[in-house]
């Protein structure tokens, strides 16, 4: 069995901005190590660079060039908390796990800053997220989720936006309701990844590009992962691919599951300053997420998810500009300049996978569109367990992600049903 990342299509605008890449070399030849990872996302690196620099030696291996995948092509929000609202999982979890998963996502994101920070990555961070509703009847969901988030949660950077702000701050009457967040924020994904990359390396990991792992086997306490050009046997593996897996691990693949996300680039909206004037993120209440900010030089990022097959469309320019059209009518005709997509690991209750899937061999994935700081702190807490340091990690193992159903031949078609009825629902 092989797996092999596929190149997502398109090229991104993140990628013209940032320019040439550094390269890193494949694995050439077989070597061993205390921990092996596969996959140079957020999450591999992370746990790479926090491994490396407590001493712990380490080989990453990425089946593609670092930032072909997801955490270099996404759309950048940091957003607050996890993909459900507090008072979601306060619910079904309980207040002290709730708050735990709160406490974890507000560490990722003054990791993620701070770290940044601290080894001079221009991420490009801009303030300010809008979460808004397009339906009318959530006025009241909207005003209680903002109240739990500061009282509860002792969060005071939120607060309600009625109609007029709504419209004023997203510059589009589209959206009824919503809540401004002033505690968080949106990045240029592949500047952090590249940033990332060469200080994991800095630190003294063996990272390598165009290396797709085709096996993992285990023998006598080791485990040996198999490539094209050689054999890693490790102590302990981090499986760090999220959508990308394949069928590299059957655990994680019956647990997550790869979405498609398309995203597109205009022109800078010189002639619009009416849309987003404070230059928030937005993503709205849909199932279906729709996501959009504005880029530092201006440019509209506008991302939807209305694909799901394992195919992109030919056009993705003309399927964002629909969705553009229906919240900025004004910019029906406005230029897009880049159009680029990939794949989204999402598990079935939409809350991150973090499990020990053989001995030894722990994955980490399923962020399920929330993942540009729960990725990062991900891989850091990973390397803080495998040191001893902490056992953070296990709030998230602890979560109870069962698998999609119907098995390996109909997970993708009943996948495919289910988000299809989802869209559905959105519009009405």
């Amino acid at each position: 069995m092989t797996w092999q990342s596929p190149i997502a299509p398109g090229i991104s605008w993140y990628q013209d901005s940032v320019g040439e890449r550094p390269e890193y070399p494949g694995l050439d030849g077989s070597v061993t190590t205390d921990v092996a990872i596969i996959g140079g996302g957020f999450t591999g690196l992370q746990a790479a660079y926090n491994l490396a620099r407590l001493g712990v030696s380490v080989v990453l291996i990425e089946g593609s060039r670092f930032g072909d995948g997801a955490s270099g092509r996404n759309g950048g929000q940091l957003g607050t908390g996890q993909r459900a609202w507090p008072g979601e999982l306060e619910a079904e979890l309980g207040f002290e796990r709730s708050k735990a998963l709160f406490d974890m996502a507000e560490n990722a994101k003054r990791y993620l800053i701070d770290f940044a920070e601290q080894h001079g990555i221009d991420i490009e961070y801009m303030p300010g997220q809008l979460n808004v509703a397009h339906k009318r009847g959530w006025e009241s969901d909207y005003r209680h989720d903002a109240e739990i988030m500061a009282v509860r949660y002792g969060y005071p950077h939120i607060s309600f936006m009625d109609r007029e702000e709504t419209h004023e701050r997203v510059g589009s009457t589209r959206y009824h309701y919503g809540v401004r967040d002033t505690g968080t924020g949106h990045i240029h994904p592949l500047k952090l990844l590249v940033g990332l990359a060469r200080v994991a390396a800095e630190a003294g990991a063996k990272i390598h590009e165009m290396t797709p792992a085709s096996a993992i086997r285990q023998a006598s306490g080791k485990t040996f992962i198999d490539t094209p050009k050689g054999t890693i046997t490790a102590d302990r593996v981090l499986i760090a691919t999220n959508a990308y897996i394949g069928n590299l691990e059957p655990v994680t693949a019956s647990h997550v599951m790869p979405i498609r996300s398309f995203i597109g680039a205009t022109v800078p909206l010189t002639k619009f300053p009416q849309v987003l004037r404070g230059s928030e993120a937005v993503a709205d209440s849909r199932f279906v997420v729709r996501y959009f900010r504005k880029s530092r030089d201006g440019r509209l990022l506008f991302g939807g998810r209305e694909a799901y097959t394992a195919d992109s469309p030919r056009d993705i320019s003309s399927h964002i500009r629909r969705q553009i059209a229906e919240i900025y009518p004004d910019l029906k005709d406005i230029e897009i300049t880049h159009g680029w997509g990939g794949s989204v690991g999402i598990t079935l209750p939409r809350k991150p996978f973090a499990r020990d899937v053989m001995p030894g061999v722990t994955s980490l994935a399923g962020y399920s569109g929330h993942g540009v700081m729960l990725s990062n702190y991900s891989g850091k807490m990973y390397a803080d367990t495998v040191a001893g340091n902490a056992r953070e990690l296990d709030v998230l193992k602890d979560l109870k992600i069962p698998p999609f159903p119907g098995g390996a031949s109909l997970r993708k078609p009943l996948l495919f049903l289910a988000l299809t009825w989802y869209a559905l629902r959105d519009r009405f």
